[in-house]
C-alpha cells in the first residue's frame, strides 16, 4: 500500500492520457500543424505506462486511439512520399529524339533503283554492263535530332517486278529464274545507322555519307553499306546511293539467258532519290 501512488496523481494521469488520445485521433487543426508530430508522440508515450499499469489494479487505455494515430501518421508520411513516375535516361532521350525527328520522305515519282552487272554477250569479245531500272521506289528515312536513325519508322522498298533493261529476254530470265518476283516481288532496306552526316540537316549545299542497314532480297538479309552523295534545300533532298553485293550471298544464281553467255556474281545497286523533307 505504501508504494502506490495517491488517487490524485493516477486521476491526473488517465485525464491527460485521454486529451492526448483525443487530439491524436481527430488530427492537428489548421494552427497547430507544426505541433501534430509531437502530440502524437506524446499520446504513445504517455499511454504506455498507463497500459502496463493494469496488473496493478489502474483502469487501462483502449488501443484503438493509438491505432487510428498510427493509421494516421502512416497516411501523412505516404501522401508525401510517393514517388513520381519518372523516365530512365535511355527512354528520355528516345523520346526527345522522337519528337524532333527529321522525315525524309522517298518522291517515288522522281525516283529509280538500279542493279549494274557486267556479262559477257554472245558474239562479243568484250564483257559489257547490263543495267535493269526499276521506276517503283517507296519508303522514307527517318533521323532523330542527334542524328541516330529510326529503324522502326525507316524503310526503302522497290518493286523488282517493275525491272526493266534493253533485253526482254534477259529481264524475263532475272525476275522468273533469279530473282523469283512471283515469291519475292519486293527488295527492302532498312537502315539503321548514318555515318559522316552532320547535324542539324543542311537546307544548302552538298554532304557524302554512308547509310548503314538491312537489305533483303529474294528472301534473304544482309548487312549493306550505301555511298551516299546528296544535295540539300530547304524542303528537299536528292542524291544518289550506291552498294556492292554478291548475287550468291543472296542466294541466287548468276542469270545465263538468251545472248547472255554469264554475268559477274558482283553487281552494283544504285538508288537515284529525291525526297521530300518534313
Amino acid at each position: 500500500m505504501l508504494n502506490q501512488p495517491p488517487k490524485r496523481v493516477i486521476s491526473g494521469v488517465i485525464a491527460a492520457s485521454g486529451l492526448c488520445l483525443v487530439l491524436a485521433a481527430c488530427g492537428p487543426t489548421a494552427t497547430s500543424a507544426p505541433t501534430s508530430a509531437p502530440v502524437a508522440t506524446l499520446a504513445a508515450a504517455t499511454i504506455a505506462p498507463v497500459a502496463t499499469s493494469a496488473g496493478s489494479g489502474l483502469p487501462t487505455a483502449s488501443a484503438r486511439p493509438t491505432q487510428a494515430a498510427g493509421s494516421l501518421a502512416a497516411a501523412g508520411q505516404s501522401a508525401t512520399s510517393v514517388p513520381s513516375a519518372a523516365q530512365s535516361p535511355t527512354q528520355t532521350a528516345a523520346t526527345a529524339a522522337a519528337a524532333d525527328a527529321i522525315r525524309l520522305v522517298v518522291d517515288s515519282a522522281a525516283s529509280q533503283a538500279s542493279y549494274h552487272a557486267r556479262e559477257q554477250l554472245v558474239g562479243k569479245t568484250l564483257p559489257s554492263d547490263a543495267v535493269g531500272t526499276s521506276k517503283s521506289v517507296s519508303g522514307s528515312l527517318v533521323l532523330g535530332a542527334d542524328g541516330s536513325v529510326l529503324a522502326d519508322q525507316s524503310k526503302i522498298t522497290v518493286d523488282l517486278t517493275k525491272l526493266q533493261s534493253d533485253e526482254s529476254r534477259r529481264d524475263n530470265f532475272v525476275k522468273s529464274d533469279t530473282l523469283q518476283t512471283s515469291r519475292y516481288p519486293m527488295a527492302t532496306f532498312v537502315p539503321s545507322a548514318v555515318q559522316g552526316l552532320t547535324m542539324p540537316l543542311p537546307t544548302s549545299g552538298q554532304a557524302t555519307f554512308q547509310l548503314s542497314g538491312d537489305l533483303t532480297v529474294h528472301g534473304v538479309t544482309k548487312p549493306v553499306t550505301w555511298q551516299v552523295t546528296a544535295n540539300f534545300a530547304d524542303t528537299s533532298v536528292s542524291g544518289s546511293a550506291t552498294t556492292a553485293i554478291k548475287i550468291t550471298d543472296f542466294g541466287m544464281t548468276p542469270p545465263k539467258a538468251g545472248p547472255v553467255l554469264s554475268i559477274e556474281d558482283g553487281l552494283t545497286l544504285e538508288l537515284a532519290f529525291t525526297a521530300a523533307r518534313g
